[in-house]
């Protein structure tokens, strides 16, 4: 299964449904592993040394930052930007079916964007 980290202002609701719906999903928030009130290159970095995805719905900062480590060569395990006006139940399937239709290590260098389209 996929390693994620959620962003610091991540809906839980969207995490409670992912757990609910897969039990064992490897997911850590960013204040559970002391990274609250980081910076995103922190997070991002810490994102790759723990080679886990990135959920956020800061669509704003965490992208430009992911693309910048990517022009520097640096590695991006993927980053997920949930839009924040998605409908939780919306998000919860179209993570629920990424997580399903993807092999550890896919998601490396890639930003995308839920809604899917």
């Amino acid at each position: 299964m996929l390693p994620l980290l959620a962003d610091e202002n991540f809906d839980n609701r969207i995490l409670n449904g992912l757990r609910r719906h897969l039990p064992g999903l490897d997911v850590v928030r960013v204040q559970d592993v002391g990274l609250a009130a980081e910076d995103d290159p922190t997070i991002l970095e810490w994102a790759a040394q723990e080679g886990r995805i990135l959920l956020t719905h800061d669509v704003s900062t965490i992208t430009r930052y992911a693309y910048e480590r990517l022009e520097d060569g640096k590695p991006v395990p993927g980053v997920v930007e949930v839009h924040a006006r998605v409908p939780v139940g919306t998000a919860i399937n179209d993570l629920l079916l990424m997580i399903a239709a993807s092999l550890p290590g896919e998601w490396e260098g890639q930003v995308r964007y839920i809604p899917l389209r």
